[in-house]
């Protein structure tokens, strides 16, 4: 399991920000226009636009233009380094909690029998 991907760190950072979050919510409901998306926040569309740049960079929406309308939509499985990364963070962890707790009921063992 590598430590270090630009791709996981792209991931990451496009959900680092809570605007970015709340798009994402928004886009698991369907794909949807750039003004449709923009509508709930209060902010100027330049602004607006450099946080799908950055979902996009992250690999977590894809946008496709037609005509005048540019459209958002989610894309399949883009959580899936994530969730590959927190899986394989978990199992490390349990396994060193699992240790732990083998070291400390040893512990307990010998001081109940003495040593």
């Amino acid at each position: 399991m590598a430590y270090h991907s630009t791709d996981l760190d792209r991931l990451f950072q496009a959900l680092a920000d809570p605007t970015r979050r709340a798009i994402l919510a928004q886009l698991a409901r369907g794909p949807a226009s750039v003004s449709d998306l923009a509508a709930p926040f209060d902010m100027a569309l330049p602004s607006f636009m450099a946080h799908l740049r950055r979902l996009e960079d992250g690999g977590l929406i894809e946008t496709t233009k037609q005509g005048r309308v540019r459209t958002c939509a989610l894309v399949p499985d883009a959580f899936a380094p994530a969730q590959d990364w927190l899986a394989a963070q978990r199992a490390e962890w349990e396994a060193r909690l699992d240790r732990l707790d083998d070291y400390i009921r040893n512990l307990m063992k010998d001081r109940d029998n003495g040593h």
